[in-house]
Parts: C-alpha cells; sequence; structure tokens
C-alpha cells in the first residue's frame, strides 16, 4: 500500500484530518510512538484536536483493547485530585465512606489522558512522577502502594516550559514528559485545511440530523481562511453546523461568511489610527457561547423571554434602590432611562439556563457551551452560580 493512501486511511480511522505538513508529521509521530509504552506530551491550544491525538495514540497502540480514561485537571477542585487520580481509603478524610479506586486504577492496562496537565497542583504533580518512575499508586490514606500498568498522556495548552521558569511546574516532571514532544499547531497555521475540514464537519452533520444541504460555495471556502479562529478547531466545527441551519441546507455563500465572521470590519476607528481588534481567550469563549445559542435550539421567543426576565431583574432591582415615596411602576420616560442589560448578565443567564438544560450536569453544560470545563467552573464562580 502507498505511504500516501495508508494516511488517508489513518486519518479516517482517527479522525484527524488535514492536508498541511504538520498534520501529516503528526500523524507520522502517532505512528512512530504508539505501538511504545512511552508517555506524551501534547501541546496546543485550546480547540486544536489535543484529545483526538491522544484518542488516537491509545487506538494504534497495544491497549487499544483495555480502557483510555480521560481526565481535565483542570475542572477537577485541588482539594480531591488527588483522590480522583489514585483513590482512597475508608476514613481517610471526612466523606469518604468507603474505599474508591482513583482513575489510574481504573486505566489498569490501558491509558490515561491527562488534559491541562499545567493546571496541576505542584504537590500532586510530585505523586504522579513518582508513578511515572514506579509505575505504583499510594490512595488517600492508604499505606500499601499499588503497582497499575498506564500509559500516561498528558496534554496543555499553557506553555510548560515557561511554567517551569515561573516554578509553577516541576521541571523534573516537565522533563519526564517532554521526552515525546507533539505540539498541535493552530489552525490560523494551517489554514490548507479548512477546506477538509469544513467538508468533514458538514458531513458528519448533516448525516446525523438526516437533512440536505448544497454546500460552501468555493469563494465561502476562501473566505474562511481569512478569518484566524481564535477557537480553533472547535470554533470551525459550531460554524459550519450553525451555518447550515441557519442557511436551511442552502449553499453558502461568501456574502454570509464575511457578514457572521465579519471580515470586511475588522479594525476599529477611533480619533486616532485604526487599531486591530485582537480577541483575549475570554472574548474568543464568549464569542462561542453565543454562537450555541442555535445549537441549543433556542428559538426567538426563548430568547425573548431570556432577555425580558433580565430587563424585569433589573427594574426590580432599581425599585428597590428608589425612596418609598417614588415606589410607583416607573414611567414610560423613567423607563427609558434605565441601562440596557450587559453582555455579562446575559452569558451568565445562558449559562444559568444550559445548566437547568442537562440538569446541573456541567460536563454536559460545557460541551453544549463551547468551552472547557475549567472555564465553566471559573464563570460560575465568578457569577455566584456554583
Amino acid at each position: 500500500m502507498e505511504e500516501s493512501t495508508y494516511l488517508e486511511e489513518l486519518k479516517e480511522k482517527l479522525g484527524f484530518y488535514g492536508v498541511s505538513q504538520p498534520v501529516q508529521e503528526i500523524l507520522q509521530t502517532i505512528r512512530m510512538i504508539a505501538p511504545t509504552d512511552l508517555s506524551v506530551l501534547i501541546q496546543g491550544e485550546s480547540g486544536t484536536g489535543k484529545e483526538v491525538v491522544a484518542n488516537a495514540i491509545h487506538q494504534l497502540s497495544k491497549r487499544r483493547n483495555k480502557p483510555l480514561v480521560s481526565v481535565n485537571c483542570g475542572a477537577i477542585p485541588e482539594g480531591i485530585l488527588e483522590s480522583e487520580l489514585f483513590g482512597h481509603e475508608k476514613g481517610s478524610f471526612t466523606g469518604a465512606i468507603a474505599q474508591r479506586k482513583g482513575y489510574f486504577e481504573a486505566a489498569d492496562g490501558g491509558t490515561i489522558f491527562l488534559d491541562e496537565i499545567g493546571e496541576m497542583p505542584l504537590n500532586t504533580q510530585v505523586k504522579l512522577l513518582r508513578v511515572l518512575e514506579t509505575s505504583e499508586i499510594m490512595r488517600v490514606g492508604g499505606t500499601t502502594p499499588i503497582k497499575v500498568d498506564v500509559r500516561v498522556i498528558a496534554a496543555s495548552n499553557k506553555n510548560l516550559e515557561q511554567a517551569v521558569a515561573n516554578n509553577e511546574f516541576r521541571r523534573d516532571l516537565y522533563f519526564r514528559l517532554k521526552a515525546i514532544t507533539i505540539f498541535i499547531p493552530p489552525l490560523r497555521k494551517r489554514k490548507e485545511d479548512i477546506p477538509v475540514l469544513v467538508k468533514k464537519f458538514a458531513d458528519e452533520y448533516v448525516k446525523k440530523n438526516q437533512i440536505f444541504f448544497k454546500g460552501f460555495s468555493p469563494e465561502a471556502l476562501e473566505a474562511l481562511k481569512e478569518y484566524d479562529w481564535p477557537g480553533n478547531i472547535r470554533e470551525l466545527k459550531n460554524f459550519v453546523e450553525t451555518a447550515i441551519t441557519l442557511n436551511r441546507g442552502e449553499i453558502i455563500h461568501s456574502s454570509y461568511v464575511r457578514q457572521v465572521l465579519n471580515l470586511d470590519h475588522r479594525y476599529a476607528t477611533t480619533d486616532n489610527l485604526p487599531v486591530p481588534l485582537n480577541k483575549t481567550p475570554d472574548q474568543a469563549e464568549r464569542e462561542l457561547i453565543y454562537r450555541t445559542l442555535i445549537s441549543l435550539k433556542l428559538d426567538i421567543t426563548e430568547l425573548k423571554q431570556m432577555i425580558g426576565k433580565l430587563i424585569q431583574t433589573q427594574m426590580d432591582w432599581m425599585k428597590h434602590q428608589m425612596p418609598h415615596t417614588q415606589e410607583e411602576t416607573p414611567s414610560a420616560e423613567n423607563s427609558q432611562e434605565i441601562k440596557p442589560t450587559s453582555i455579562s448578565a446575559m452569558e451568565r443567564e445562558l449559562i444559568k439556563e444550559t445548566l437547568k438544560r442537562f440538569n446541573g450536569n456541567r460536563r454536559k453544560t460545557a460541551k453544549a457551551l463551547q468551552i472547557s470545563e475549567r472555564t465553566l467552573y471559573r464563570k460560575l464562580h465568578e457569577y455566584g452560580l456554583s
């Protein structure tokens, strides 16, 4: 079988698509290291597909018939992370009413994927290093080492080398992990992959929802390459699905792409020279949340009700702040002075409503909002929803 044909089959099997040189190199690296038991460090921005690469390594390894356990280190509170990873003995701490196995024991014989390892506390890093060196864990409150046969794949969207320099990540653990490092470049640095990814996402979406779709025009695909995609592949997938839904399966032209992505108005004018609008990670995450309104199938009525509730809440608050002699319902004139609902308030309400939709399940909520669980936990704390 020719090498190119094999790589195409490999992409289809592993779900890692693209025609760029970096994608070809990553696939070659996966092929070489998958059959070994070496630890692997995957680095790249959020949304670039680090978990897809981890899954690909596992699927090509001799451990593929054993569990692949994924752990988001940034989503688990520091106080219970050690117990989650290594387990605990009965009575080892308040609430430990029974013995419990951790993720490492659950992954015995298979692979454990430690996502966002840069968020792992330093004291837990020490114990992880010991596991890598001895293949033994110690449950919280336990006294007997337990042998485990687990391959460790770690991932981070942080610059771990810089974190080491800032004493935020252990140097010995970093060098133990970085022997095999796979760097996934952001989508803006491999834009030739965009048409391939768009076709794949569109095909999957229309097949899953059994809808007809005429496709993207060549000009629309070119327009997509002009955008920097701060949310990377995750944002592109969300855009494709939303575009198909809003355009009712009709062909998507460049005019739609340029309008939605604001490609013709990427500079803000002030009294000075035009200044490029560079989005921060928080701004990019917020934009992703808003775009999921369609994927959550919120119709116009629901949106009106949500905004109406926010406005009513603000009016009630202002009413209580006014002197008792002025507690009557605000007049139309006064109501015009009420400040519009803030974007933060809308974001809080969206997160709250999404949590309600999934009965408080934070993993499903984060997935629906297209943000990481760590970001969701931070926003829950920020908005007093935790």
